[in-house]
């Protein structure tokens, strides 16, 4: 029997927890997270609720409640919860979502076989542009041919815009499940794309257009993170926080000049869709939300992963490639990108990430490697890029 009121969640990580579960557990669903870690599943089925800790000047604990766990290793569980699910979510992080495939196409085989063509919409809780159609490709490969994967399955699409920091050691020791996260609670999804009916629950902001609002996510807001971690870095290494590169008035305006050199972009691309001083004024509140001292939030958690943020797609070489086509200025964002060459900022341990390690021993002294392999421009657009380089940005 489907259980309308369930949802699975695949990933009991920062926002699977934080912002997915607690979204839906407030809105009388039970939540299932899988999860491979298994002491955060046993500790979930020991529980059956968890707290979400609201950084602010006066914090809020958040008692999340109805909650269980399945471990991953429980493969035939996991098909089975699935399968009688009456909605889903993916919350694994990009570099984790190869592993959840297989049992999604599992889990809609099974529901097809018990329950025919009764549809179930997952969440693709992923900050990816064009998840969809990645999702789509991937699930196609695993299913039968004469599967009608596109009856019994909405991808929904969403723009991410909860910040979740890194927590300390020491905190994570005292409480597995507990977790640090902003006040911000609306979770942007793709209108279009449902099944069944959109869940009548508060925070849920579903949009017509996801793909400009995806790319108000990744031009503006992980953009203008990026440009905080690698601006702040190059301009003093000692910066740790934020909340202190922001406090710094020239760093503040090159961050500001970026995101609104982005802004700029959006509009052209999404006439209609945005207004300017609605940017504007989105910007300012994220540089606001930024400076919130009490998250903790650090350069090393915002500016780590080099190769995936300075990816063909991604924040900044994706918006540098938008301008291109509009033939529109990047002068700003460019130099956002020449920073983010330069990060090397650490953990609480002093350490950086193992992949940052292989980025810097490999493409430390060759910018041109950068912008070809890891920015994917082509020869032309680094020659545009270089043209830039010498003529706008005073490095």
């Amino acid at each position: 029997m489907i259980q309308e009121k369930k949802i699975i969640v695949f990933g009991a990580g920062k926002i699977g927890i934080s912002f997915i579960g607690q979204l839906f557990s407030r809105g009388s669903y039970e939540v299932v997270f899988i999860d491979v870690f298994k002491p955060v599943v046993d500790e979930l089925n020991r529980r059956r609720e968890y707290d979400v800790i609201i950084k602010t000047e006066h914090e809020q604990i958040l008692r999340i409640k109805n909650v269980r766990g399945v471990h991953s290793y429980e493969v035939k569980k996991v098909i089975t919860e699935f399968a009688s699910a009456g909605i889903a979510a993916v919350a694994v992080g990009v570099n984790g979502l190869k592993g959840v495939f297989p049992f999604i196409s599992k889990g809609l085989e099974e529901r097809f076989r018990f329950y025919g063509e009764k549809p179930i919409d997952l969440i693709i809780a992923e900050n990816m542009r064009n998840a969809d159609i990645y999702f789509h490709h991937e699930l196609n490969k695993l299913l039968p041919d004469s599967f009608p994967i596109d009856s019994m399955i909405g991808l929904i699409e969403t723009s991410i815009g909860k910040m979740v920091p890194l927590m300390q050691n020491k905190d994570i020791q005292k409480d597995k499940l507990k977790i640090f996260a902003e006040p911000y609670n609306t979770l942007i999804l793709n209108k279009k794309a449902f099944k069944n009916p959109i869940p009548l629950i508060d925070g849920l902001a579903p949009k017509d257009d996801i793909k400009a609002w995806v790319d108000r996510k990744l031009f503006i807001h992980n953009l203008g993170h990026a440009a905080v971690a690698y601006i702040g870095y190059c301009t003093d290494h000692n910066y740790k926080y934020l909340y202190e590169v922001l406090a710094n008035p020239k760093v503040y305006q090159s961050v500001y000049e970026a995101m609104l050199q982005a802004s700029e972009i959006l509009l052209y691309k999404y006439p209609g869709e945005f207004k300017k001083e609605e940017l504007i004024k989105h910007i300012e509140d994220l540089l606001i939300r930024f400076q919130n001292k009490y998250l903790g939030d650090t350069l090393f958690r915002v500016g780590s992963d080099l190769i995936r943020k300075l990816g063909p797609d991604d924040r900044i070489a994706g918006a540098i490639k938008t301008a291109m086509d509009y033939h529109l200025p990047f002068d700003k964002i460019l130099y956002v990108l020449v920073c983010a060459c330069r990060f090397c900022a650490s953990d609480e341990n002093g350490n950086i990430t193992e992949m940052d390690k292989k980025f810097h021993k490999k493409y430390s002294r060759d910018f041109s490697a950068v912008l070809s392999q890891i920015c994917g421009f082509n020869e032309a657009q680094i020659d545009e890029i270089k043209k830039v380089l010498l003529e706008e940005i005073q490095l």
